[in-house]
């Protein structure tokens, strides 16, 4: 999909021209990958723009800052207030939203102690990632292990992370799949390159724990959160691989994916090979909030204060 541009760009505390957002070559972050990042919808229910969980994605990107030592000056409730002055500014809605952290021009070496950490926070427009329709996706299991606990952290939403998640993509789509997903150093399944996955097995909903090199996703969260809430059972455990291929349904989550019914794994079908109760009910739950066709009850959407109420993104 086609990065379509907008007018401004939040960084360091100024919106500035889209065109002037610019780094050095020698910046630390095109060197080492020293980068923290969120990505962030938000919709367009007829209320008007609202951001998805605003706090727990500037939460998550001050939490992966501080993993990696970058000293952060912004609090999370300055960021949140800084994404929704830019979405209004820009006046693109439904947008993507990508706050970046990173090391910038100063020290050429490894260590970044003379290198500024720099905020920029992005919006444009993005529709849909993965499929544009309903009926699935094809995915594989990738020859790519996920990054082990003990050399690059999973729970940091960090841009060297995505390295590992590139080559399992290029991997997949090179092979004729959309997506492939990880396992684990231990060979329990991990995540996709950009999602978390469920599994649906004799009506339990199960997912992968953090310790399985899973990045905490806010969808994640989110459709934990539903599942409970409309009675579904929830077991956080190890999913085998060829749990993969016996499951009555499997999906992606994640903020670009949403809530993506998986079709096949390995060329093995899924089920019927179609859209399951369990996940048709949290696709319905889900999508019902966020589009403003049901009450907010969490408190996840964070209203953009605007004249106009009629969506102008794609």
């Amino acid at each position: 999909m086609a990065l379509e541009k907008t007018d401004k760009i939040w960084h360091n505390g100024k919106l500035i021209r889209w065109e002037d957002a610019n780094i050095h070559v020698m910046s630390h972050v095109v060197h080492y990958g020293s980068s923290v990042f969120e990505g962030i919808r938000c919709y367009a229910p007829p209320s008007g723009p609202a951001i998805f969980r605003a706090d727990e994605h500037m939460q998550r990107l001050l939490d992966s800052a501080k993993v990696y030592r970058m000293d952060m000056v912004y609090s999370r409730e300055e960021l949140v207030a800084a994404m929704v002055e830019l979405v209004k500014t820009n006046g693109v809605w439904p947008c993507y939203v990508r706050p970046v952290v990173f090391r910038g021009y100063g020290d050429a070496g490894v260590s970044p102690n003379k290198c500024p950490v720099e905020v920029y926070i992005a919006n444009y427009p993005w529709g849909k990632y993965l499929t544009q329709d309903d009926s699935g996706v094809d995915v594989c299991v990738s020859s790519w292990t996920r990054i082990a606990p003990n050399t690059l952290p999973a729970l940091a939403k960090a841009g060297a992370n995505y390295m590992n998640s590139q080559l399992i993509r290029m991997e997949a789509t090179t092979n004729g799949y959309v997506e492939g997903i990880a396992l684990d150093t231990n060979g329990y399944v991990s995540e996709g390159s950009g999602e978390n996955i469920f599994v649906v097995r004799n009506g339990v909903l199960q997912t992968a724990p953090l310790g399985n090199s899973v990045l905490p996703g806010i969808t994640r969260d989110s459709i934990l959160k539903l599942a409970r809430e409309i009675g579904i059972p929830v077991l956080e455990a190890g999913i085998p691989r060829e749990m993969l291929y016996i499951a009555d349904e499997v999906f992606f989550t994640g903020t670009a994916a949403e809530v993506t019914p998986i079709r096949s794994v390995d060329r093995i079908t899924v089920g019927k090979g179609e859209v399951g109760p369990i996940t048709r009910a949290l696709q319905r739950e889900f999508f019902g909030i966020v589009r403003g066709e049901k009450p907010d009850r969490f408190d996840w959407l964070t209203p953009v204060p605007v004249a106009s109420k009629q969506p102008v993104g794609v």
